[in-house]
């Protein structure tokens, strides 16, 4: 608004649309913007002006508005409770050593590089299968406590449920028996898993959590190389436990670089030819080709409300049926990629579809669409002029 007030009248004062120039049309409107300006006027001199002033006015607010930002962030920093995570660094790749276990090499390697701060270690340990134990009985549990307030609200009712496939078939029994058994078991198989995880040297992973006694120390360990060798005992902050993901901890360097590599592909044909398997959906809606294909399906597809259906919806259905598994798609690249947080993968997965819109929604629609539309004037243009 501010910039109207001093540019507009400029516009509007100089003569240049006023003359009757052959073969230039235009509106009044036009006669407010920079379009009404001659070729070296000196009043373009305002136009740049105002783009400095608001230029440094940009900068000025942005410089006020993140300093607020800093301070609110140092302040919550000074006043929160220390966690674990701020003293803890994770260490992945770790070689392996003849002579020590991983445990004995993790803490051999930084009591000697890292005697001042090195406070303490966790190794990690494959346990997928006990995790997905750990998950089975949660979602057992959870049923558990259903049937139970079930049973609560009416104590007479008998509650019966089938052992097949989603409950639809098979042996009819208790349902709060059958739960109670079940999971019974499962916490005596989580034991014997859990024994089996602590005893097996294979278990153990190439990867580890190394405690500091200051934040100063871990902060150093996570952010410096530790060997002259860059694809061993890489180090970065520790997420929060509740943020690991764990099957990606024992990734090696070389696999994970090839896995990137590998991803950075895959996006590259998914965001720049997605629209082949579109088109290729979207033929379908075509009525002539299923007409052809399937012709038994000619009386209904020549009655006016089908037709309009198949190429009213069709094809905008094909479209967003693949924007809503898009998501679920990259989220699935980015675990291949080998992040070691649940944050990071959404991260990743949210910058993957931002390059994904941008390139599909801007560039492909208002850069590509404008581009066509200038080749176009070109061919189609007189010679004449």
């Amino acid at each position: 608004m501010s910039a109207s007030i001093f540019s507009v009248p400029v516009n509007w004062t100089s003569a240049t649309l006023g003359d009757d120039e052959e073969g230039l049309s235009y509106d009044q409107i036009d006669k407010l913007s920079i379009s009404n300006l001659g070729q070296g006027s000196k009043r373009f001199w305002v136009h740049i002006g105002m783009a400095y002033v608001f230029t440094f006015w940009t900068f000025y607010v942005l410089y006020h508005e993140y300093k607020v930002i800093t301070t609110m962030r140092l302040h919550f920093l000074a006043n929160q409770n220390r966690r674990p995570d701020q003293f803890t660094v994770l260490v992945r790749n770790i070689p392996a050593d003849p002579d020590e276990t991983v445990g004995e090499h993790v803490e051999h390697f930084f009591a000697v590089n890292h005697r001042e701060h090195y406070l303490s270690h966790q190794v990690v340990y494959n346990a997928n299968t006990l995790a997905s134990l750990v998950e089975k009985k949660k979602g057992l549990q959870n049923w558990l406590v259903y049937y139970e307030n079930q049973h609560a609200k009416n104590p007479e009712k008998e509650l019966i449920i089938k052992t097949g496939l989603w409950g639809l078939w098979g042996e009819k029994v208790d349902a709060l028996q059958h739960y109670k058994t079940t999971i019974e078991e499962l916490c005596k198989q989580e034991d014997e898993e859990r024994q089996k995880v602590i005893s097996d040297p294979k278990a153990i992973m190439p990867a580890a959590f190394v405690s500091f006694n200051s934040q100063w120390g871990a902060a150093v360990c996570a952010q410096t190389q530790q060997t002259s060798n860059p694809t061993v005992w890489l180090t970065e902050w520790a997420p929060e436990p509740r943020d690991v993901y764990w099957p990606n901890l024992a990734i090696p360097f070389v696999e994970l670089s090839v896995r990137r590599l590998i991803m950075a592909v895959a996006l590259f044909f998914l965001t720049f030819f997605f629209m082949v398997p579109i088109a290729l959906v979207q033929s379908v809606a075509n009525l002539d080709d299923i007409e052809r294909v399937l012709p038994f399906l000619k009386p209904i597809i020549e009655r006016n409300g089908p037709r309009s259906v198949i190429q009213g919806f069709l094809p905008g259905i094909a479209l967003k049926i693949f924007l809503i598994f898009l998501p679920t798609i990259l989220m699935a690249m980015s675990k291949i990629e080998g992040h070691v947080s649940l944050s990071g993968l959404e991260r990743r997965t949210a910058s993957k579809y931002f390059l994904f819109i941008f390139v599909n929604v801007f560039l492909g629609s208002v850069v590509a669409g404008t581009a066509f539309q200038q080749l176009n004037s070109f061919i189609h243009q007189s010679t004449n002029k």
